[in-house]
């Protein structure tokens, strides 16, 4: 019986995709959580925001972790992971740094 031969760029491949699951993944969460959080504070009282914003995070990570395994190439994994993080991101920063802008003119 033959065993089948698993080539070293096809672990890799795998093993990128995990690391883009996991740590892209948590990206994901955590600038959704932060943008969400700010996007909803208007609405609703603090806490209130921040928790909801926390609990559609998991959601989001749970996302992100079927989308690594999905993508059809390690590239798409990362990119679909890490970029929609580092806008949420920039959205999430956007008042700090505005005002350190508006304060420092």
């Amino acid at each position: 019986m033959k065993t089948a031969r698993v080539d070293v760029r096809y672990r890799l491949a795998i093993a990128s995709r995990a690391v883009a699951a996991a740590a892209g993944g948590y990206a994901l969460a955590a600038s959704l959580a932060g943008a969400l959080s700010l996007a909803l504070v208007p609405g609703l009282p603090r806490v209130e925001a921040v928790l909801t914003a926390t609990m559609l995070a998991w959601l989001a990570y749970a996302g992100a972790v079927a989308w690594a395994f999905y993508a059809r190439t390690a590239w798409g994994a990362w990119g679909g992971t890490v970029l929609p993080a580092l806008a949420l991101g920039a959205y999430a920063t956007a008042p700090q740094w505005l005002a350190s802008m508006g304060s420092a003119a």
